[in-house]
């Protein structure tokens, strides 16, 4: 079995703004995710201010990944959290110079916990380009599934693509 490294994951501080401002802004990441705008500092620090760090009440939570030695090695998204049917979005991302650590694996083992034991969900999900298979491999060893396929869900500026659903059910 593969040793993971030590983890652990945190509200967001102000002192955060500068890492939120450059994952945010990194037009490589823009393809994986919905954002494709850019983010200024005002916005994130508000965003950071404003967000009461409560899943019921925002229905999202954003948490800071640390290693062991308390440095921010990326961050984790749970988003469009349903109570009624007791579901959300995972998203995730890993500082570049950190990536294939397996920073990403061992949060993906804590964000089950706290979504099964916390949140009481049911299950998570995740909407990933087909071509992503970097990520597709990080679910699938966390135990998310393909369920589906979405036709030319995704669209880059130039090229549609399409997107699998995987499901990972608590």
């Amino acid at each position: 079995m593969e040793t993971l490294p030590s983890v652990h994951l945190r509200a967001m501080e102000p002192e955060d703004l500068d890492t939120l401002y450059s994952i945010e802004n990194d037009p490589t990441l823009w393809n994986v995710s919905t954002t494709n705008v850019p983010y200024s500092r005002y916005v994130l620090c508000e965003y950071v201010s404003t967000s009461k760090n409560d899943i019921y009440a925002d229905r999202q939570v954003r948490l800071m990944i640390e290693d062991g030695q308390e440095n921010v090695v990326g961050i984790v998204d749970i988003i469009d959290f349903d109570p009624r049917h007791l579901r959300a979005e995972i998203g995730i991302v890993i500082r570049q110079h950190l990536r294939n650590h397996g920073y990403a694996l061992a949060t993906m083992e804590m964000v089950k916990r706290y979504a099964l034991e916390l949140l009481h969900l049911h299950q998570l999900y995740v909407c990933i380009d087909k071509e992503n298979i970097d990520s597709i491999n990080l679910f699938e060893k966390s135990g998310f599934v393909k369920t589906s396929e979405l036709k030319e869900w995704l669209f880059d500026g130039r090229n549609y693509h399409s997107a699998l659903l995987m499901q990972l059910f608590l």
